[in-house]
């Protein structure tokens, strides 16, 4: 049961976090914002967690993962209402910061401490279970918001996504041994030693690095696609269900992966996973209706989709006894750079030559990666 109360936690999360970053970009369109501004914003969602996950990590590897969950949902909910108290675009900046701190705060602990829920022999099923729930919810929250803001407008959704955000707090008050107190395994000897340690290890070298070309490719879709539709006439709810493919396509692949890895190899897997995603931005700029948008955004789900449990579940195994969150940490700055430099440079780059560009030169980046990734013999074949 344990692990469906965890299912449940991350959905209601990820879904009001989500959907904010549709209606922040949104709104923010709406007050007259540039693709520069708009990229600021979705920059500053990234800007806490570059610089605050390894000291996250190393803190949730000596708390009890609740309590921080129980903060990081309240600081997303205070972020989401700011909108509503005080509208304008330095407001929906500090949205930003917060909201991405407060999520920060909420899925490290969470992502430890999911591989220990039941013991070792269900941590890939619980990876499985989780990055599931994440397709969900970044299907659902998108396309909610979209809808919201055509139904009751771009003000009131941000109530309706502050009340998703909290709601973890009544499953965390009732069950508070939900999840283990620390996912660390062994004796706990590496603790002390640099985070720079943990980069020197190989195998998970190679696996930051898998997941910050894969991870690229979605920031870059989850920030341009409202623009992009926006500019070509979309309405919110068009935007949304483009969105929420992608979302889709990951719960997908995300349940064909057990029967994918029986097969393939992990580092096979995520070079195929390179490859569709570049292939998926070398169609976008010659669509603009909602349909065949929808369909390469599918496309592009099943490529950036399949990778995240199995990077989830080798962060685990690899990372050194005690120091998985602080992996996860590291983890999740590397992926911040990637997600603050992604909509500062393709913002500007967009602006000056067009959305063209933006598409072929990402897809051009995922292709040279794929190259690169196909050189890289640190990319382990085990099926572990």
């Amino acid at each position: 049961m344990a692990i469906y109360l965890v299912v449940i936690l991350s959905i209601l999360s990820q879904m009001g976090f989500g959907g904010s970053r549709v209606a922040v970009s949104l709104y923010a369109l709406q007050m007259g914002a540039s693709q520069v501004t708009v990229g600021v914003i979705a920059a500053l969602y990234s800007l806490a967690p570059m610089f605050l996950s390894i000291y996250i990590g190393r803190l949730s590897d000596r708390m009890s993962p609740q309590v921080l969950m129980i903060w990081g949902s309240v600081m997303m909910a205070v972020a989401l209402l700011l909108p509503v108290a005080a509208p304008s675009l330095l407001i929906l900046c500090v949205l930003g910061f917060l909201n991405g701190l407060g999520h920060l705060v909420f899925s490290i602990p969470q992502e430890a401490a999911v591989g220990g829920v039941g013991g070792p022999q269900h941590r890939t099923r619980n990876y499985a279970f989780i990055t599931m729930s994440w397709s969900i919810a970044n299907f659902l929250g998108p396309l909610t918001a979209g809808i919201l803001i055509d139904t009751i407008g771009n003000q009131r959704v941000f109530w309706v996504l502050a009340i998703l955000v909290l709601l973890p707090i009544a499953i965390l008050w009732r069950w508070p041994n939900l999840l283990p107190r620390t996912a660390k395994h062994g004796d706990g000897e590496h603790a002390n030693k640099s985070v720079l340690d943990l980069w020197r290890i190989p195998t998970l070298r190679a696996t930051f690095i898998a997941g910050g070309i894969i991870g690229s490719a979605q920031d870059l879709f989850q920030f341009y696609m409202p623009v992009y539709g926006h500019s070509v006439g979309l309405s919110a709810s068009a935007i949304g269900m483009v969105l929420g493919m992608v979302a889709l396509a990951a719960f997908v692949i995300r349940a064909l992966v057990p029967l994918l890895m029986k097969k393939l190899t992990e580092g096979t897997v995520l070079l195929a996973a390179i490859f569709v995603a570049a292939f998926a931005y070398l169609l976008l700029p010659f669509f603009t209706t909602a349909v065949p948008l929808a369909v390469i955004a599918f496309l592009l789900g099943l490529g950036v989709g399949c990778a995240q449990p199995m990077l989830m579940s080798l962060l685990y195994v690899m990372a050194p006894a005690g120091r998985i969150s602080e992996a996860v940490g590291l983890y999740k700055t590397l992926r911040s750079v990637t997600h603050v430099l992604i909509p500062l440079f393709f913002g500007s780059v967009g602006t000056a030559f067009g959305f063209k560009t933006v598409f072929l030169t990402n897809s051009g980046i995922l292709a040279f990666g794929g190259y690169l990734q196909r050189k890289n013999r640190a990319i382990k074949t085990s099926r572990t």
